[in-house]
């Protein structure tokens, strides 16, 4: 091995740099480097090998022989340092080389270089104790190597490490390798410079700010077109043939277009975009061009503009495609012919068949048409050519997508979707790592086929797009950052923060799934954390002065490791606590500051499903008004502008009892008098009791301060006179009959019991009476405070403090010891039989109300239901009490 030595290499640094932002020299002995140096002076000695390499698949550092002569030169550039290192075979082997690392492997946070002979990925990301991670690069650099290292505890650098496409001698490029005949040479270039932060920021400079030196400065003028922004937000696509059923069938002549929609809106929200392709295999059957293939369709173009209308109604984009290789066909200028094609379908966009990038004359030619056309490349744009296109391709060839594109690093604003087709097996995978990179997918169906297993996978295609949609600015910021550190390896998340959110995208290679305590995060009053993929809160927990969240992901058939089907994610979202829920009963109480529309769910949220759309601000919903008998976990989520600002998850419990009936404060048209008593307006604390729980009662009143208004309440029981004569004056006939008045005798009072309390009336009775009579039910709390005021009664009379009398108190049915303020002269103590109302006068409330106990249970107008019952609240009571077993109702 021969080299050249090479002492400080002196650059400039750019106008308005701050001193010592950037590397200033390198100071090199033999190939290795001894120090680096900044432009404000600061030193570091550092020694290393200049690179490491592949020869024949044998690794070699600089400073060591290898069958490689190497050369070292400088070159001038604005920002950091760049060397040229040139590689010449001066055996008489023909030798392969690659895997170019500066600096080394050896003890780097960071490096990239190729594992394995894979024909089309064979770049993976190395980590410090961790598993590598396979990666996709740009097309143009897939040779590339890179790394990074701590200098200090604020300073690190990095280098990456590119070949100079013009520097082939007697070598053949390969997309990994070199191939070097005797005397062939190949020079690579080796750029490095400083960062601070993380290693995540060293690759971020390289990939993100210097555009990996494809280019010095980006223009961004089309990315700042406002008609073009709205392909940022899109994340499905299918492109179709046109002799596909799904858009004609034959048979029938209909076009299917509507179904196809409607079909995926269930499963997935729909289509952002389909794109129809009426011509490659077909072109070159005759001397038909391409555009003339869009011509002949049925219905010619006339008839695909009024489908693309009706898409578009619906939300759906319209995209033709457009083969740049056809010249062979019918002459007709492609500019013109394409302009011609959208003007008169109105597409939205153009899929660019064969090319990786567009030009500034087919941007031009759709422009003079119509405003916000999308240019779609079949592949991902290379750095330099992402300035004249907005979106394109993770190509298909290469099937078994790596877990990591760095593609996004690049420009996170360019709208990628990763190609999928579903005929050949489940692809779950797929779907699961264009969400984890934060980018759409497009579901080629040009092989046909629709297996059985299509629509789950499309279910699954939903759960991951409606995050994708629902933080769309997140997954667009620039500062994303790739591949945190976790406490569990081979479980990768990035992390996408934007305003005062932060989401992160997690996938999985454990097949018995994970939850652990995995992200080290930073813990805020005023935020928490909400598992957006299985809709829970996520609660942090501390361990060793840090806080972590829980993150789980779902196991999966370890026989589908391997395959398109392996993997499990998750995902967490940072959000500030804007929302806040609590069921009440029958209610859900929301409270929520901003947002312009607050969505409530049962159970997850899916596109298969209605939710509840609400106002935003405080407010209180009626459970069984929008949900009916549902019971279970209730998802309710903020939005503004179609983003998510915050979730909150509650849970109404199987069982719970839930008050549904609702309250009629018609007025009294008479209510003074003897009828009718005055309750006074008040306050006073509800508590409750009753018996065993095996049947839930209601809870969330208990203990709660409650406020009334004034109201009229009758003073005594309704009787049978006063419900004939209803009857007589309503001709009221309930729709059940069973058991109706049954107390009666062929629909006469029994002689005597004219003003007893009436019995044997249902809740639908009784509500027909107080319609009838200009009066409602009492509530339970209503009914409560009547009978107890605000001085919160034991008992309805006026209160003595319960001294236990000595004497005994004998009944018809049973002896009990009285207490002051209960006793035989206030209320009937238990003898099971009914009576004429106000028979116990000394038992009124202060207010004058009669017969409250002792006598008839009574309706209230509250009725419940739970999951399984509907039940009405009864008060009052008529203290009969069976003794011969506990399994009696515990009353009395």
């Amino acid at each position: 091995m021969k080299f050249r030595i090479v002492f400080f290499l002196v650059l400039l640094l750019p106008s308005g740099l701050a001193v010592g932002q950037s590397l200033k020299e390198v100071a090199l002995e033999g190939l290795q480097t001894n120090a680096f140096k900044d432009a404000s002076g600061k030193l570091w000695n550092y020694h290393s090998p200049l690179v490491e390499f592949s020869v024949n698949g044998k690794s070699y550092l600089t400073n060591e022989k290898s069958p490689l002569e190497i050369t070292v030169s400088i070159l001038a550039i604005d920002l950091g340092v760049k060397l040229r290192i040139t590689f010449a075979n001066s055996t008489q082997d023909t030798l392969s080389l690659s895997n170019v690392v500066p600096f080394g492997r050896s003890s780097k946070d960071i490096y990239i270089t190729g594992r394995g002979d894979h024909p089309l990925s064979r770049a993976y990301l190395f980590l410090a104790g961790k598993t590598s991670v396979n990666v996709i690069l740009p097309d143009n650099v897939w040779h590339l190597g890179y790394c990074s290292f701590k200098m200090d505890n604020d300073h690190s650098v990095f280098g990456l490490t590119r070949r100079d496409p013009d520097s082939f001698l007697k070598a053949i490029r390969k997309r990994f390798e070199t191939i070097l005949a005797p005397g062939g040479s190949v020079s690579y270039f080796l750029y490095c410079d400083l960062f601070t932060g993380s290693w995540q920021e060293g690759i971020r400079e390289a990939f993100q700010h210097r555009y990996l030196y494809d280019l010095n400065q980006f223009n961004d003028a089309l990315y700042k077109r406002e008609d073009l922004q709205w392909i940022k937000g899109a994340y499905v696509m299918h492109l179709m043939m046109a002799w596909d059923n799904d858009y004609f069938d034959i048979s029938t002549g209909t076009f299917n277009w509507n179904r196809f929609e409607a079909h995926g809106k269930k499963l997935y929200g729909g289509d952002d975009v389909i794109c129809l392709w009426p011509t490659w295999p077909a072109l070159g059957l005759d001397q038909r061009n391409q555009f003339d293939l869009y011509r002949d369709l049925p219905g010619g173009l006339s008839t695909l503009r009024t489908l693309g209308d009706s898409l578009r109604s619906k939300g759906t984009r319209f995209f033709v495609a457009y083969n740049p290789w056809d010249k062979s066909t019918r002459s007709e200028g492609h500019l013109q012919g394409l302009a011609e094609l959208i003007q008169s379908t109105s597409a939205d966009g153009v899929v660019l068949d064969t090319k990786g990038e567009s030009s500034k004359e087919l941007q031009e030619a759709a422009d003079q048409v119509k405003p916000g056309v999308i240019m779609y490349s079949e592949g991902m744009a290379v750095p330099k050519d992402m300035q004249g296109i907005v979106s394109g391709r993770v190509h298909n060839a290469l099937y078994y997508p790596p877990v990591l594109n760095l593609n996004k690093l690049i420009r996170p604003d360019f709208a990628i979707f990763r190609v999928a087709e579903v005929f050949k097996e489940r692809i779950q995978r797929e779907y699961a790592l264009a969400f984890f990179n934060g980018y759409g997918t497009e579901i080629n169906q040009f092989a046909p086929g629709h297996p059985e297993w299509e629509e789950d996978q499309y279910r699954y295609l939903g759960k991951t797009t409606r995050i994708l949609r629902e933080n769309h600015s997140n997954f667009t910021a620039f500062n994303w950052s790739p591949l945190i550190s976790t406490s569990r390896d081979s479980v990768w998340v990035n992390e996408w923060p934007h305003g005062n959110k932060t989401i992160y995208t997690i996938f999985s290679i454990i097949p018995q799934g994970s939850n652990n305590a995995l992200l080290k995060i930073r813990y805020e009053v005023g935020f928490h954390f909400v598992d957006l993929w299985h809709h829970k809160e996520v609660i942090a927990v501390q361990k060793d002065n840090d806080w972590y969240v829980r993150a789980e992901t779902n196991s999966f058939n370890a026989s589908d490791l391997g395959t398109n089907n392996e993997g499990g994610v998750d995902c967490i979202a940072r959000l500030p606590q804007v929302l806040r829920c609590k069921v009440l009963g029958n209610n859900l109480h929301i409270e929520s500051i901003g947002g312009d529309e607050v969505r409530v769910w049962t159970g997850d949220p899916s596109y298969e499903k209605e939710h509840a759309t609400l106002r935003p601000g405080n407010q209180d919903v009626v459970l069984s008004d929008h949900f009916g008998r549902y019971e279970g976990k209730l998802v309710v989520q903020v939005f503004e502008k179609g983003e998510l600002l915050d979730e909150s998850n509650v849970e109404v419990r199987p069982g719970t009892p839930r008050l549904v009936s609702k309250q009629n404060f018609k007025a009294s048209p008479s209510p003074a008098g003897k009828v009718m008593v005055k309750i006074p307006a008040g306050k006073f604390i509800f508590h409750e009791t009753h018996g065993d729980d095996f049947i839930p009662y209601p809870e969330e009143m208990e203990g709660s301060a409650v406020v009334t208004t004034g109201f009229f309440m009758d003073k005594h029981p309704v009787t049978n006179a006063q419900f004939r004569e209803f009857l007589n004056s309503s001709h009221y006939e309930p729709a059940d009959t069973s058991n109706f008045l049954k107390h009666w005798h062929q629909g006469s009072i029994p002689k005597g019991e004219e003003n007893f309390p009436v019995v044997y009336v249902s809740y639908e009775d009784a509500h027909a009476f107080a319609k009838w009579a200009g009066k409602r039910l009492p509530t339970e709390v209503e009914w409560q405070y009547a009978a107890q005021t605000e001085k919160q009664n034991e008992w309805p009379w006026p209160q003595l403090k319960p001294v236990e009398r000595k004497e005994q108190v004998v009944t018809e049915t049973l002896t009990v010891t009285s207490l002051e303020g209960i006793d035989p002269v206030r209320c009937n103590l238990g003898d099971g039989k009914l009576y004429a109302v106000g028979k116990y006068p000394k038992g009124a409330n202060p207010s004058g109300l009669q017969d409250l106990v002792g006598c008839v249970w009574q309706l209230t107008n509250d009725v419940y239901e739970s999951g399984s019952y509907r039940y009405i609240m009864m008060k009052g009571g008529s203290y009969f009490k069976p003794s011969s077993s506990w399994w009696y109702v515990q009353g009395g």
